[in-house]
């Protein structure tokens, strides 16, 4: 039961929210700028950035959203959705149509990689994304078995858990109890949840996931769903680097897959696409719905 403490509007609800995430970033920057002024950790290395990582997570995503839930519900963890277990359907259903996408996200990368802006722009997007991309390589390179296992728990797991605290239930909650219509208000966070990580040439893939998250926040009013969901695509990702290190799989043939050449009809991400609507369809339908707010 989500009972209000204080039925704060939404927009003072988000301002106060905004507030806390950006106190959380300037304590995250000067944790970092101690850390590194001492010695103790290296941006460049991969144990700092992991060390980094999680700071950042629970300063700037899981207070906040605690911090907010408290001063909005009666049940901080129940206005979270956090009370809420997940049912093995639910699970099940983020497993299949995280099997069944690859295609259609995988053609969505592509072709949000090749979006061209005007050129002064697109220099600063691209500056961007190159250096996001270093820090992501750094992240999954793994190369042991324990690695591979603190880098599910960083960037599987505390990233999943932080992220979907504060966009799916603390934002996307809040606006929940609003009489608003709920594709927009998953959207809406979708598209925030997408901008926030200031990587305009993967812009599209990621709202269309945080979307899918947003979706299952609703259809079940459990946040373990959308944790587990994304939990489970970045988790494969580190897995599946790992094995690439191995030589047990090509990473960069699993991304390929679905993408064909300009001028082609790509039937495999078509398909795929037909799939990720079948499941979501049957998840709307069938999916419980057990909480109810007062």
């Amino acid at each position: 039961m989500r009972e209000f403490r204080r039925n704060l509007s939404t927009p003072v609800a988000l301002l106060l929210l905004l507030t806390l995430v950006l106190a959380g970033a300037m304590l995250t920057g000067v944790a970092m700028v101690l850390l590194t002024a001492t010695g103790l950790v290296s941006v460049t290395e991969r144990s700092g950035l992991l060390l980094i990582t999680t700071i950042q997570d629970i300063l700037v995503f899981i207070l906040p959203a605690l911090a907010l839930a408290a001063v909005l519900w009666r049940e901080p963890l129940a206005g979270l959705y956090l009370k809420t277990p997940p049912s093995w359907l639910a699970v099940a259903i983020v497993v299949v149509m995280q099997v069944a996408s690859l295609p259609l996200m995988n053609s969505l990368v592509d072709w949000n990689s090749h979006v061209h802006f005007p050129e002064a722009m697109e220099r600063a997007l691209r500056a961007m994304e190159d250096a996001a991309a270093v820090q992501t390589e750094v992240l999954l390179h793994v190369d042991t078995l324990w690695q591979m296992l603190v880098g599910m728990l960083v960037i599987g797991f505390m990233a999943a858990l932080s992220e979907e605290m504060l966009f799916r239930g603390a934002i996307l909650g809040r606006w929940l109890d609003d009489e608003v219509s709920t594709h927009v208000a998953v959207w809406a966070v979708a598209i925030l949840f997408s901008a926030i990580h200031l990587q305009f040439y993967g812009f599209v893939p990621r709202m269309v996931l945080g979307a899918w998250l947003g979706y299952l926040l609703v259809w079940t009013r459990s946040l373990w769903v959308p944790i587990i969901a994304h939990m489970l695509n970045n988790s494969i990702v580190v897995v599946a680097s790992w094995l690439d290190t191995r030589g047990v799989i090509d990473v960069d043939a699993i991304d390929a897959f679905g993408v064909v050449p300009s001028g082609e009809f790509p039937w495999n991400a078509f398909f795929s696409l037909m799939a990720a609507i079948l499941i979501a369809v049957l998840a709307a339908r069938k999916l419980p719905r057990t909480d109810c707010v007062s």
